[in-house]
């Protein structure tokens, strides 16, 4: 039973990194966002001296106004290893990766940690209902 479903919630996080992902040019598809969150689910960058939560809508437009604005012209997220743990139907995934990208202050070329938790849903797909994240500190 385990093994589908890790498999599901493997691409529900390839589908997710997919999505933040755009050349310089496009645009990425955050539309498709919905269909991997839960309502009301929560997006938390933790770097910094406060986390900045975010809606899925809060997240996407912040990010839009980055990009619409020139701030962000290309980007870049991949899981590099992760870990996956299941009870009845309630998942966590622990993932490592690595995100590049463009922007007016120069390249972004980092690696950090994502905590994802999942809750299976009424017709048997796994959404996201948290996701936070930190990036490696450079010092």
């Amino acid at each position: 039973m385990h093994d589908p479903d890790r498999a599901l919630i493997g691409a529900a996080m390839t589908r997710f990194f997919r999505a933040v992902s755009f050349k310089a040019g496009e645009q990425p598809a955050y539309d498709e966002l919905a269909t991997l969150f839960v309502p009301g689910a929560k997006l938390i960058r933790a770097g910094g001296d406060a986390p900045e939560i975010s809606s899925l809508d809060g997240f996407a437009r912040a990010r839009r106004r980055a990009i619409n604005g020139g701030e962000l012209t290309s980007f870049e997220e991949t899981e590099l290893a992760h870990t996956t743990e299941l009870f009845g139907n309630i998942a966590h995934r622990f993932s490592s990766y690595a995100k590049r990208g463009t922007t007016k202050q120069g390249s972004i070329d980092v690696r950090g940690a994502i905590s994802t938790q999942f809750i299976r849903s009424e017709a048997g797909s796994w959404r996201i209902t948290s996701m936070a994240w930190d990036d490696e500190r450079r010092d």
